[in-house]
């Protein structure tokens, strides 16, 4: 069977404001950012210059990628808005944030991040599983961050919380190359309680 591949224009990345204990969050960032330069897919991202999402928009814009930044105004000064993005965006709060940055996209990439890195993913599987948008979601589990909670997701199918289908929502890999494979060759599951309404 022939594999249909989508054409990703865009990227949102979810990631942290802080760079984290390993190493290895930092120079996956790097990665990410060039990664999606030299292949030509814009990152959308939170706008901060801090943090993991400064690491990889530095990354991005260093190897000429665009770069479009989605920030609340009261978060320019804690996270230190970028300076010097192709673009950005300064929208009211939080909740304008997330659908921005979300519409920017054709698909959603979680790097290691705290409690907003989760709301972003969780929010952006919900709306996926809603049918509100057809985004799957890129998790780029860097020397096993997201291990415990891809084990919770399964755990929750067992449970009977989470409809099997809906784990075929996420693309989990420990590298860029393979999560963006998944993210432009995986068809979108469709589920029968929530779709096509």
């Amino acid at each position: 069977m022939e594999t249909h591949v989508k054409d990703i224009k865009r990227v949102v990345v979810y990631c942290g404001a802080n760079v984290g204990n390993n190493p290895a969050y930092k120079a996956a960032a790097e990665e990410v950012g060039r990664t999606l330069a030299e292949q030509g897919i814009g990152l959308v991202y939170g706008g901060g210059g801090v943090g993991l999402m400064g690491v990889v928009a530095d990354a991005a814009l260093a190897a000429g990628g665009e770069v479009i930044g989605v920030i609340p105004e009261a978060l320019k000064a804690l996270e230190v808005e970028h300076k010097n993005l192709t673009s950005i965006h300064v929208v009211p709060d939080m909740h304008s944030r997330k659908a921005m940055m979300l519409g920017l996209a054709d698909a959603v990439i979680a790097m290691p991040g705290g409690f907003g890195t989760m709301d972003e993913l969780f929010e952006a599987l919900t709306w996926s599983q809603l049918d509100y948008h057809r985004k799957l979601c890129g998790i780029l589990n860097v020397a096993g961050y997201y291990d415990h909670l891809l084990a919770w997701v399964k755990h929750s199918v067992d449970a009977g919380l989470v409809k099997a289908v809906n784990m075929e929502l996420i693309v989990a890999a420990d590298n860029i190359a393979d999560v963006l494979h998944g993210l432009r060759t995986k068809d979108f599951p469709l589920s029968q309680k929530w779709m096509g309404r």
